[in-house]
């Protein structure tokens, strides 16, 4: 996949550009819904399937306030795309200057002059431009002034809802992360590299971590889970801890894994952590015996529950 930074970066026209707009925060199935349409219409023009997205994410820019944590880096975000399929990923400089463009002139200067699109293809909730006063039905009419269609694709709903960013964000702050690839299509999995730590999980506890530095998205409830991880393009089994280490009066939020019949040093290796099911909640022990027989108790757990699940790695 040919990854794009800023319009001004796109010097050249691809053939019978397919195009759909959109954060794609997560690559989710309704996400996915959209962009497998995408990908039919190109192949069917013999064209090029690109994907318009933004950095940072206009909430971003628009409401820091809400301090918005993302599913997926653009770097997760860009592996997901290319894994699906997409031909080239045109990832917009998402400023207030650009927030104010109007309808027409969105339309005009980016989708006519800079991409030439041959086909639009968006969800039914589409809105663009200042003020989001662009609608789907003025793109259609704009479209056919300007000599480029439009398809709407309908939301994806599961249980009578809407697969949404937002949706996923309250299941993973639940904890429910094996309910995540029914909306995903793949399990949730966060990215990080291997940091130095205490050294007490094989000094104290006689199991062995490797602490983890995440980037800035939104990670699962505080607690134990059964987990794959990815270590130089191999996957090895294990369990992760995310929590505050109360036992030991930690406080600050720390992300340590144990992998299964893994030894070799990877600090300074960045590791793919998925998330396959909760194991429990952190709490305080009266003593490091006690947690360690937890955490021995955790891995019986985990090791039955990566035994049967199976969930599709990207």
């Amino acid at each position: 996949m040919e990854i794009i930074n800023g319009l001004e970066a796109l010097k050249k026209r691809y053939h019978n550009t397919v195009l759909t707009i959109g954060n794609f925060d997560g690559v989710h199935l309704g996400h996915q819904k959209i962009i497998s349409e995408v990908l039919r219409m190109a192949e069917e023009m013999n064209g090029t399937s690109m994907a318009m997205t933004f950095e940072p994410h206009p909430v971003k820019v628009l409401a820091p306030e809400k301090e918005l944590k993302m599913l997926t880096t653009f770097k997760e975000k860009a592996r997901v795309l290319d894994a699906i399929g997409i031909d080239v990923m045109l990832c917009i400089n998402f400023t207030r200057e650009f927030a104010d463009l109007s309808p027409d002139a969105f339309i005009e200067d980016v989708l006519v002059k800079k991409i030439a699109a041959k086909e639009v293809v968006i969800g039914q909730n589409y809105a663009f431009g200042k003020n989001k006063k662009g609608t789907t039905e003025f793109l259609r009419r704009r479209g056919r002034e300007l000599g480029f269609k439009v398809k709407v694709v309908r939301s994806m709903k599961l249980d009578g809802d809407v697969v949404s960013s937002s949706r996923i964000r309250r299941i993973l702050q639940k904890g429910k992360v094996h309910e995540l690839p029914t909306f995903l299509g793949r399990a949730y999995s966060i990215e990080g590299e291997v940091i130095r730590g205490t050294g007490r999980g094989s000094k104290i506890l006689n199991v062995p971590t490797a602490n983890i530095r995440t980037p800035d998205v939104i990670v699962p409830r505080e607690g134990v889970y059964a987990v794959r991880v990815m270590v130089k393009d191999s996957f090895f089994d294990g369990v992760v801890n995310i929590g505050r280490r109360p036992t030991f009066g930690g406080s600050d939020v720390s992300y340590e894994a144990h992998l299964f019949n893994f030894s070799g040093d990877i600090l300074g290796e960045t590791i793919r952590i998925y998330f396959i099911e909760w194991i429990r909640g952190e709490r305080t022990f009266p003593d490091a015996l006690s947690l360690e027989t937890q955490i021995r108790n955790d891995i019986q757990r985990a090791k039955e529950i990566l035994n049967s699940k199976h969930p599709k790695l990207i």
